[in-house]
């Protein structure tokens, strides 16, 4: 197991299906906007709910700092197409079967069975530029990764 993508990394480029039915890649993503990539355990679990709406409620104001935000788990796109519909989440859901786009990001796993709850604010030429990596802080992943996109912003302008 990696020790980890950190800050400074250049983030894994990957290919998923996402609750869309698309194909998602990293590097369509990037480029044009900075990307929020943020791993989570499980759809309909308290926490990862808790964690999503908290994304979702915050959504605009990534978006107006000119973030995406794509969240992933190992969950199958039918789940993530019924969590996302259930909590109406605006934001892109990727479907990471057997978690080899978490262990290419080495997103460690707590208690060995649950997979983790790390984020990542990637910039726009592919570099990571902050992590933050709480499994029960759920509504700190988002704060943290809004004022990371907001210092990206500063930079940027």
């Amino acid at each position: 197991m990696s020790q980890g993508i950190g800050v400074g990394d250049k983030a894994p480029d990957f290919t998923l299906p996402s609750n869309s039915g698309e194909q998602v890649s990293l590097h369509d993503r990037i480029g044009e906007h900075a990307v929020v990539l943020y791993f989570y355990p499980k759809d309909e679990t308290s926490g990862c709910t808790a964690e999503a709406c908290a994304f979702r409620d915050s959504y605009e104001a990534f978006t107006d700092l000119g973030a995406d935000v794509i969240g992933v788990s190992s969950d199958s796109v039918e789940r993530h197409v019924a969590f996302a519909g259930k909590n109406n989440l605006p934001f892109t859901l990727l479907s990471d079967a057997g978690g080899k786009v978490r262990k290419l990001y080495g997103v460690p796993s707590t208690l060995v069975v649950l997979p983790g709850r790390v984020t990542y604010v990637i910039d726009r030429s592919g570099t990571v530029r902050h992590t933050f990596n709480s499994m029960m802080n759920f509504g700190g992943h988002v704060t943290e990764a809004l004022d990371a996109v907001r210092r990206l912003q500063a930079e940027n302008s």
